[in-house]
């Protein structure tokens, strides 16, 4: 990050996008979008490129969809490993921020540097409310061997700052029943970036029976706004506001998909 503002920052990172820019539109400086980046310059090319030198051919964020992640989720490809880029590894399953804070650590922990670490119940209703915790940090155990990056895979999100195959966002999450919800340790998890999938290798047949078994999580609230946001707070794909700001025509849509 502090190579970023050395480079120029915000202002650098503009001057560069200008001609994608609407110059003429006046901002909070009383001057011009051009007038604010007349003297904005780059100062370090490895870590501002030009638009004709990118630092990959596509953008940062890749949509991922698959049996895992029915209604999207999320991964920054450009910061994945790119070893990780297409991966198959089999699961290790944390049920909640706390069970992964008390065993992530530990070294009796069933874990390689080929597994796919998958935290649950750390989206909007399940956390709640989808903190900043999809950066799960790496076993020690593993990082004494020298592990940099693994798979890991979360109904949480992440800062623009996070790095590493972080795959967050997954929707529907697990605290509403999403297939996230249904990931057992040792289960098979395929990653392919370039297809934009995300697949649990377990078939159709025994994720409907596991479902038989599955309980929601008891809401964090029974009152007040904590039970009004459990309630009514919409999915990640959806953008995590309340189903009731929606306009009537996509109330009814969503009302709809919930009941299906």
């Amino acid at each position: 990050m502090e190579e970023y503002f050395e480079a120029g920052g915000v202002p650098a990172l503009m001057k560069e996008l200008e001609p994608l820019l609407h110059g003429e539109c006046l901002t909070v400086t009383g001057r011009t979008v051009s007038e604010n980046l007349q003297h904005a310059r780059t100062y370090l090319r490895d870590v501002i490129r030009t638009m004709e030198e990118p630092l990959d051919s596509q953008g940062g964020i890749a949509v991922l969809r698959g049996n895992l992640a029915p209604d999207g989720a999320l991964i920054k490809q450009t910061a994945v490993s790119a070893h990780l880029k297409k991966h198959t590894g089999r699961a290790v399953v944390f049920e909640s921020p706390a069970d992964l804070n008390a065993r992530i650590d530990d070294p009796e922990l069933d874990v390689d540097e080929n597994s796919v670490l998958v935290l649950k119940n750390a989206g909007p209703k399940g956390a709640p409310a989808m903190p900043e915790i999809g950066q799960i940090p790496i076993p020690q155990k593993l990082l004494k061997k020298g592990v940099r990056d693994m798979v890991r895979i979360s109904d949480a999100r992440i800062s623009g700052t996070s790095y590493g195959a972080l795959i967050v966002h997954a929707a529907p999450e697990a605290a509403v029943g999403g297939t996230l919800a249904l990931v057992r340790d040792g289960d098979e998890i395929e990653l392919d970036i370039a297809e934009r999938r995300l697949v649990l290798r377990v078939s159709d047949e025994e994720l409907a029976e596991r479902r038989k078994s599955w309980k929601p999580p008891e809401p964090h609230y029974d009152r007040g706004y904590g039970l009004l946001f459990h309630e009514r707070v919409l999915q990640a794909n959806l953008g995590c506001d309340f189903d009731f700001l929606l306009p009537p025509e996509l109330r009814k849509e969503y009302k709809e998909r919930i009941e299906d």
